[in-house]
């Protein structure tokens, strides 16, 4: 397959996994309740498929320089308004006690669109399409941890003895009890949230010869660590084909045939 080939299939893929990302991400959003309940592990994954679709959109990305120059001055820009000028008002008026939706949702749903931010920003600066989902992935691994959970059970002064000292029973983490199917004990979820971190360290540090496989397209693996593709410079004629008495050496002599540089 050639360069030009293999451009245009990652181009046509992007565009294909862009698409569905945001079909997904529209039917979650106006399809579904806005809450804070997860009844089940489908509806949890059902929610997560506009997350994957982007991280493996932004990984599939294989642009020129000037391209993904154009691109970062255009998208990083609205991702910032969409942060600044939809979620930081709608999080103020739904604390307030105005709004109908709880501020926590829109804090659920504001923190993957902060790590797309980041992998997209990652990858229009010239990251790898690898490198992209290791930081996607770990990074979610990282918000359903519950770490989050834990820091504000720690990080701050409460005076409720409803959060202080840290309760036995976490009934109000629900990504969490939607795994084990019962509210997990505090010693439950201190292990969940080991169990997690680690995960994301091995998706962030684990050789990418494991990771490989699962992204080989007919029997050829995406290297971890290639950057987007860029013009090939034309390659010049190898020396074994030009004339002996082309051949220069170092001073600008004549290179006797027979005779090494």
């Amino acid at each position: 397959m050639t360069l030009v080939q293999q451009r245009r299939r990652g181009q046509l893929k992007f565009i294909v996994l862009l698409v569905a990302a945001l079909a997904a991400a529209g039917g979650v959003w106006f399809g579904m309740p806005h809450e804070k309940a997860i009844p089940n592990i489908g509806i949890l994954l059902v929610k997560l498929v506009p997350f994957v679709l982007a991280v493996e959109a932004i990984a599939a990305m294989n642009l020129s320089a000037r391209v993904r120059r154009g691109i970062a001055l255009a998208a990083l820009p609205v991702c910032f308004l969409v942060y600044f000028g939809y979620f930081v008002p709608k999080i103020f008026f739904s604390a307030s006690g105005e709004g109908t939706e709880s501020p926590y949702y829109y804090v659920l749903t504001l923190t993957p669109f902060l790590i797309l931010a980041m992998v997209l920003a990652f990858r229009l600066g010239g990251g790898s399409g690898g490198t992209s989902r290791r930081l996607g992935y770990a990074m979610i691994l990282l918000q359903l941890s519950g770490i989050e959970d834990l820091a504000f059970l720690t990080i701050n002064n409460h005076t409720d003895p409803k959060w202080t000292p840290i309760p036995e029973v976490w009934a109000w983490a629900d990504h969490m009890t939607v795994f084990l199917g019962h509210p997990l004990t505090k010693y439950q979820a201190f292990a969940f949230i080991a169990i997690h971190v680690v995960l994301a360290l091995l998706i962030l540090t684990l050789p990418a010869s494991l990771f490989r496989r699962f992204t080989r397209r007919n029997g050829a693996a995406t290297a971890e660590d290639s950057a987007p593709v860029e013009a090939a410079p034309e390659a010049a004629a190898p020396d074994a084909v030009a004339p002996a008495s082309d051949r220069n050496d170092h001073t600008g002599q004549p290179v006797p045939s027979g005779q090494g540089q």
